[in-house]
């Protein structure tokens, strides 16, 4: 960036020259090496990837979700196989900052384990090298929350002011600031990284020209930009997030042909197993129907029961086939769930009306835990249709499946990918369904 003699300007570059980085290299070394012009006030941009080489965050991992899940502090949000999480460093982050890139096959890439403390090491290393005091960014590349695109960031800092706190400050037109702080090491880090790229092998950038961001000492470092749990509106959702989850749960009756992860549904049954139930019971089991072979020997002897079903009933055979078509939603879907009510922990008063009520209480158990796992479907970005054919053939779906006689099946739940998408909702107004007494 160029400016004339009174406006403000500064310039960045990469550093070339640098070396492929190995496990015990001295950094700052290497550094001083490549830019030996470094002067006071200079600040230094480090690609977080060569600090974990040099400080031997390479490890051997076959599987690199389980090195994911071994740096996972707290799952933020989850989305088919990406995971957003906050590891070991308190940062916010996709796969918990693992990089299986540029690092030898059947090995991962860990962050460093103190990027603050190597962003001090580096920075003291340059001071005895050169005689220069610098500030040292850490930097690493992030996804944001409603923004498209990625950008570099600090996660680690020395010598930096990180935050420029404006707030007591006045704008142009004398208006008071009062919530205006800016992160200035993460500004750094976006503008070190139009310079090196990310594959072309430019490692680090120099920023000249703003040295008003770097400081006498070693600062705060960049922990001190991770927002803390009191401040973060979004650490546990929030009633916006749930409305959504709820209102994307439609009835989908078409499928794509693409396969569902179980994992998916799994997380499903465990939001579904949360549900309020009577007497401290968990009265919901699940049958999980993921292969073709079992989803066919089920439906088969449905269809057969319902077949006997409407012949008693009276039904022509043009009906019956017309009604066996609408139910093929259930034989369509690559995935099939039979939800269970089972009645253990309840119970027997020997009185017909409190028993009775004793059944309905666990039978709304039950629907709770339904409506918790198509909920969760949806928020797995899953279409599901829940429909109550097995209640109509128990004792059919019983035997096929090999249940307990204790277990009731509560209808089944169609699972897959929506083939289109769902058609606009009916606006409905809550005030018709209340009565304030």
């Amino acid at each position: 960036m160029s400016g004339t003699d009174d406006t403000p300007a500064y310039r960045v570059w990469a550093v070339p020259g640098l070396p492929e980085i190995r496990q015990g290299d001295d950094l700052a070394k290497l550094i001083a090496t490549a830019e030996p012009s470094l002067a006071d006030g200079d600040v230094l941009l480090i690609t977080s990837k060569i600090v974990s080489k040099a400080e031997g965050r390479v490890v051997e991992a076959a599987d690199r979700e389980a090195a994911i899940d071994a740096e996972t502090v707290r799952v933020v949000a989850r989305r088919g196989g990406l995971r957003i999480v906050e590891n070991r460093q308190g940062l916010v982050m996709a796969a918990a900052g693992v990089d299986a890139s540029n690092t030898p096959a059947g090995t991962v890439l860990l962050l460093p384990e103190d990027p603050d403390g190597s962003a001090r090491a580096i920075r003291e290393g340059l001071r005895d090298a050169l005689g220069v005091t610098v500030g040292v960014i850490v930097t690493d590349t992030f996804g944001r929350p409603w923004r498209a695109g990625l950008t570099d960031v600090a996660i680690g800092a020395a010598g930096i002011r990180v935050l420029d706190d404006l707030r007591g400050g006045t704008d142009t037109h004398g208006n008071p600031l009062s919530a205006t702080v800016v992160a200035t090491a993460d500004e750094l880090a976006a503008a070190g990284d139009l310079v090196k790229g990310k594959a072309a092998g430019l490692p680090v950038a120099v920023v000249r020209g703003l040295p008003h961001t770097v400081a006498e000492d070693d600062g705060e470092g960049a922990r001190a930009m991770v927002r803390g749990a009191r401040d973060d509106m979004f650490r546990l959702g929030t009633s916006e997030a749930v409305r959504l989850a709820v209102t994307q749960r439609r009835t989908v009756r078409a499928f794509t042909d693409e396969p569902v992860d179980p994992g998916a549904v799994r997380r499903a049954v465990a939001a579904a197993v949360t549900a309020p139930a009577p007497h401290h019971t968990t009265p919901w089991r699940f049958v999980l129907l993921e292969s073709p072979e079992s989803r066919t020997r089920l439906l088969d002897a449905m269809r057969q029961a319902w077949i006997a079903d409407l012949r008693r009933d009276g039904k022509s055979e043009e009906s019956i086939a017309k009604r066996i078509r609408r139910g093929d939603v259930l034989r369509n879907a690559p995935c099939l769930a039979v939800p269970c009510l089972v009645m253990d922990g309840s119970h027997t008063y020997g009185d017909a009306r409190r028993d009775g009520a004793e059944r309905e209480m666990f039978v709304v158990a039950a629907g709770a835990g339904v409506q918790n796992f198509l909920v969760a479907l949806a928020g797995e970005r899953l279409g599901s249709a829940w429909v109550s054919s097995t209640m109509f053939c128990r004792d059919v779906v019983r035997d096929v499946l090999n249940l307990p006689a204790t277990w009731d099946p509560m209808g089944a739940v169609a699972i897959g990918h929506p083939a289109e998408e769902p058609r606009p909702r009916p606006e409905r107004n809550a005030d018709a369904f209340i009565e304030v007494r």
